[in-house]
């Protein structure tokens, strides 16, 4: 195939991606894949040589590399090895994949629980397997890429409304037929902007209109809740979702999906979901380290406590510094900067004083509102904190955006 064939679409496509970000590399505006050779406590990590304040991770309660967790990995290698050998339908399910199917179960107030290879397929899976041709399925406009590519899988009729805007759902939801199935689909901590969904209204909704609810929890588990069980429990709502959807990949320190639920959803899945039925299970290690992760959560409560108030130093640091975070209560914390080369000048500060933060630009985000898309963690110091502010703000006063 030539790739240097202008009348190719593929080729086009490939060519104009590899320029922008080759315009990208030469302009100093790279900052993605970057090689991480070590990770030092969750916060800071070693890339190129230099030891940097780690602020775009996932690993909210800083769990990367916490004892009980690696041995939990370890002991699972030397036990079951590294592989799982197929998939679970046919070559077995290790005992390892039970336990912690409970433990989430348990954790989630649920009946059971169904674990997958990832977050994405996740969604993919369970939205287009659980939706058909007929159906109904409802998404908030900001929802993960995943979420949209399982509504448009699953050959639904797919309407997407205004973000966190209840009105414009229900104004949706009362124009489906009534005899519909029809599924509301949202995320729990929006992963750009870092703001919570509106649960008490779209229950409301749900129960009004005879429609399932699936949120997803990829960044709300153990960041909302007392106890760091999510989005239920920070609204006192538990029992009022119907498919609880997470990620082990981010809070929990391995790497997957998991749906927890009634014991028939779990049961259908389990027999009907693509995705588990064609997919190898967890490695024995993955598995074990997200077991034990949700037990080191409920024993170490402290975490949730000081993740909460790292989150409020932050938010309120960059705001009395001049910066609009937009709407985010959690440790998704967006730090505007408007056009897309602002966002990276700010990055090249950031990164030039061991600040390891990333931006979020066009596509990804609307044009004008690109930002660095910062997070905060259990893990780090309040002087931690305030150095990245201030170097945050040396570079917002330099370019005039504070």
């Amino acid at each position: 195939m030539d790739l240097n064939n202008s009348n190719d679409a593929v080729a086009r496509r490939m060519a104009a991606m590899v320029d922008r970000i080759s315009g990208m590399k030469n302009n100093d505006e790279y900052y993605y894949n970057m090689p991480v050779s070590e990770l030092r406590g969750g916060s800071k990590v070693i890339v190129h040589g230099r030891e940097m304040g780690m602020y775009a991770s996932y690993s909210y309660l800083g769990l990367v590399g916490h004892p009980r967790i690696n041995k939990a990995a370890q002991d699972a290698v030397s036990r079951y090895g590294t592989g799982t050998h197929g998939v679970r339908t046919l070559a077995g399910t290790l005992v390892l994949h039970g336990e912690l199917e409970d433990t989430i179960s348990e954790f989630k107030q649920a009946e059971a629980a169904i674990t997958y290879t990832s977050g994405y397929v996740t969604n993919l899976t369970v939205v287009s397997t659980l939706m058909s041709r007929g159906d109904y399925v409802f998404s908030d406009k900001l929802n993960h890429a995943s979420i949209v590519d399982g509504c448009m899988m699953s050959g639904a009729k797919f309407r997407r409304f205004k973000h966190n805007d209840m009105d414009s759902l229900e104004r949706m939801l009362e124009s489906a037929p009534a005899d519909a199935a029809k599924l509301v689909v949202a995320d729990a901590v929006f992963s750009m902007d870092g703001d919570i969904i509106d649960l008490p209204k779209m229950v409301a909704l749900c129960q009004k209109y005879n429609a399932w609810l699936m949120m997803d929890e990829a960044h709300s588990l153990g960041v909302l809740g007392k106890t760091g069980r999510g989005i239920e429990e920070h609204f006192d709502m538990w029992g009022s979702v119907d498919i609880k959807m997470g990620t082990l990949s981010k809070t929990i320190p391995s790497v997957g999906g998991y749906v927890a639920g009634k014991k028939d959803l779990i049961t259908y899945l389990r027999h009907a979901s693509r995705a588990y039925i064609f997919s190898a299970a967890l490695p024995p290690a993955q598995a074990a380290a997200a077991n034990e992760a949700f037990k080191v959560i409920l024993d170490e409560p402290w975490r949730v406590e000081k993740l909460n108030a790292n989150t409020q130093q932050f938010i309120g640091g960059l705001k009395a510094r001049g910066f609009d975070t937009m709407l985010t209560e959690t440790a998704i914390v967006p730090v505007l900067c408007g056009a897309d080369e602002t966002a990276y000048a700010v990055t090249r500060h950031a990164q030039k004083n061991n600040l390891f933060v990333l931006p979020v630009v066009s596509p990804a985000v609307p044009v004008g509102l690109a930002r660095l898309r910062a997070t905060v963690l259990a893990s780090h110091e309040e002087k931690d904190i305030e150095y990245a502010m201030d170097v945050i703000a040396e570079s917002g006063k330099e370019i005039g955006i504070i």
